[in-house]
């Protein structure tokens, strides 16, 4: 396995089994599910406004290890941001996984570009990413894509 290959798997490994900001908070303006019926994958996000900003960001919720370790480095990477900045790392992430180069803003979720190669995973690398596109639709800071959480 080349250098990449065990970055990445170190990194999900990590992720998945300690996943960031996997709690139910005490308050949050948006609770939103998302399901990836292929996989089986779960989560429910759950984000608080404050100022403008994603002061929090977190999840709960159970499925693979790629899905958990994407909910895990979305919150890292969007907590504190403006919902304009959160959606696009969003739309950076959904390009990096359709195989386009991943945009330096990402940060670690970067080490997820390889599930661009694995097409039955795609779902589940990108569900929690949808699942905030949506959640901020809910609070009416952001225009999502069509379709429900759950139709992924």
């Amino acid at each position: 396995m080349g250098l990449l290959g065990e970055l990445y798997q170190a990194a999900v490994l990590e992720h998945s089994r300690r996943p960031r900001n996997r709690h139910r908070p005490e308050r949050y303006d948006v609770a939103c599910p998302g399901v990836n019926p292929g996989c089986g994958d779960e989560i429910t996000l759950y984000i608080a406004v404050e100022d403008g900003r994603l002061a929090t960001v977190a999840f709960e919720g159970t499925g693979c290890a790629i899905s958990q370790a994407s909910a895990s480095l979305m919150t890292q990477a969007v907590e504190g941001k403006a919902a304009a900045e959160a959606l696009a790392l969003a739309a950076d992430f959904k390009a990096m996984i359709r195989g386009e180069e991943p945009a330096e803003a990402l940060g670690e979720a970067r080490v997820l570009r390889g599930v661009s190669r694995l097409h039955a995973r795609v779902k589940c690398a990108t569900l929690p990413w949808v699942t905030l596109e949506h959640a901020l639709a809910e609070l009416g800071l952001a225009g999502a894509g069509s379709g429900s959480a759950a139709e992924r």
